[in-house]
């Protein structure tokens, strides 16, 4: 592989490690697979036919899924078997037990190894705290404090919003305070999978000593164990044994213990007697954190309108965000550019379009005149001072960019014009994105990369 191939390799393993999970990329992709790209084709290189059969009917999707956000476009993806890479490789998982089976451990082994990826555990002082999170992050820092104080920590919330982190905040913070901590972080598709080679191989007391002799039980995906009956039996009996000893249970799922259809009523009401919080959504603030700490790690320097248009366009949750730098990261290598504001537009444009619901012409036209003082019919009027035209050709590039509107309609909305000066406002507005020109914004200018992320945060709120 060329050096810009091997760039979009790491960024595309990223990509992968955060869809899939860090402790799952590590246990299928860490040691026993090699991920190449060659010819722009994608071949995933693994030590046997099992490993190759496992790997395609599990994660070729979200392979391929990653390709597409990575690269942004489809790859051809291929399996080949390279004996060369053989190690003791995964057993496949019994019947009704979880789709990856590694047996859980005192210590992190699970962290990834690939180049690029995160090499350790998250750290809590590495968590970026905001509106959604606060709570959530406070309440993590106090039971590194004192074992106990809030036993159970239930902490909940869709997915990509730092629940994870935090978990590995608490085992890394715990074990870097005492380092003889008996602490066990795993996740609820572990514990189950480790409980029923115990049953199989008649080896439960050695399980029950594991799990209810530690200090220190954090156990991620919490939903995972909904109706599982003999695992939630022997769980419950876990999570009261630890109780009684004044130990520390921490858990992550994606909703309430109340709201979790499959637990038993005498789980949820041991997980609800604790601490509960939610993890929201990343406000704006946390999102742009988030994007300033991971430019740090990828050696990435972006100027500040780069920084919020990518903070506004990925909102639903970290991952999508660190993707999207990712790829911007991945893009600009590959074309030996510098990343301008218009290489992002160009990079993560279809991108961030996907993730926005849709939006009507009347949503951009409110959208402009809240954030320019006008109102409807003087945007849609004739007047041509810069007070006006400005406004109204960046709704028509907005419009472009945001609605599925085709050039006349966009033209006859704002004051029945061609579809000739829809394209011309498109290509002055990129002038001025290329160029960092400012705008004229009440009695002030403003850089057109700060004017476009505030009429996007109102598409967004509306």
């Amino acid at each position: 592989m060329t050096t810009d191939d091997t760039e979009i390799v790491s960024a595309l393993q990223v990509a992968l490690a955060d869809r899939v999970g860090s402790k799952r990329y590590e246990m299928w992709f860490g040691t026993n697979a090699r991920i190449a790209l060659v010819d722009d084709c994608l071949t995933v290189s693994v030590p046997s036919q099992f490993y190759q059969d496992w790997l395609r009917n599990n994660f070729r999707r979200d392979i391929e899924n990653s390709c597409q956000a990575t690269l942004g476009r489809d790859v051809p993806v291929t399996f080949e078997i390279d004996e060369r890479l053989a190690t003791p490789a995964p057993k496949g998982p019994p019947p009704d037990s979880p789709s990856t089976p590694p047996q859980p451990t005192d210590a992190p082994s699970r962290m990834l190894q690939t180049p690029g990826a995160r090499r350790r555990f998250s750290a809590l002082e590495t968590f970026v705290i905001g509106s959604g999170n606060r709570v959530a992050a406070a309440s993590a820092a106090d039971v590194v404090e004192r074992f106990g104080r809030y036993s159970p920590l239930v902490l909940h919330g869709p997915t990509g919003v730092g629940k994870t982190h935090l978990l590995e905040g608490i085992w890394t913070a715990a074990k870097r305070r005492d380092p003889r901590v008996h602490a066990i972080y795993l996740s609820a598709e572990q514990f189950t999978t480790s409980y029923v080679d115990a049953v199989r191989a008649s080896g439960l007391p050695n399980f029950r000593n594991k799990y209810r002799g530690v200090e220190l039980l954090l156990i991620d995906d919490l939903q995972f164990f909904a109706g599982k009956k003999a695992t939630l039996g022997e769980l419950l009996h876990t999570v009261d044994t630890l109780q009684r000893e004044g130990r520390q249970l921490v858990f992550a799922s994606d909703r309430a213990p109340a709201n979790l259809a499959g637990l038993s009523p005498e789980l949820v009401t041991r997980l609800s007697a604790g601490l509960v919080c939610r993890v929201d959504p990343p406000d704006y603030d946390t999102r742009l954190g988030v994007a300033r700490r991971h430019c740090t790690r990828l050696d990435l320097t972006l100027s500040e309108d780069v920084l919020a248009f990518v903070a506004t366009s990925f909102r639903d949750n970290a991952r999508e965000l660190i993707g999207a730098l990712n790829k911007l990261h991945a893009f600009a290598r590959t074309l030996a550019r510098p990343v301008t504001l218009a290489l992002a537009h160009e990079a993560l444009g279809e991108a961030a379009c996907a993730t926005w619901r849709a939006v009507k012409l009347a949503d951009v036209q409110r959208a402009v005149c809240e954030v320019f003082g006008l109102d409807a019919a003087s945007l849609r009027s004739n007047r041509r001072t810069s007070a006006i035209a400005h406004p109204r050709m960046l709704a028509m590039w907005l419009a472009r960019k945001h609605t599925r509107a085709a050039l006349t309609e966009i033209g006859e909305f704002f004051g029945k014009r061609s579809h000739t000066t829809v394209i011309s406002a498109d290509k002055q507005v990129n002038r001025w994105v290329s160029d960092t020109r400012t705008i004229a914004l009440a009695n002030q200018n403003l850089a057109i990369g700060e004017a476009i992320r505030r009429v996007e945060e109102r598409l967004v709120a509306s």
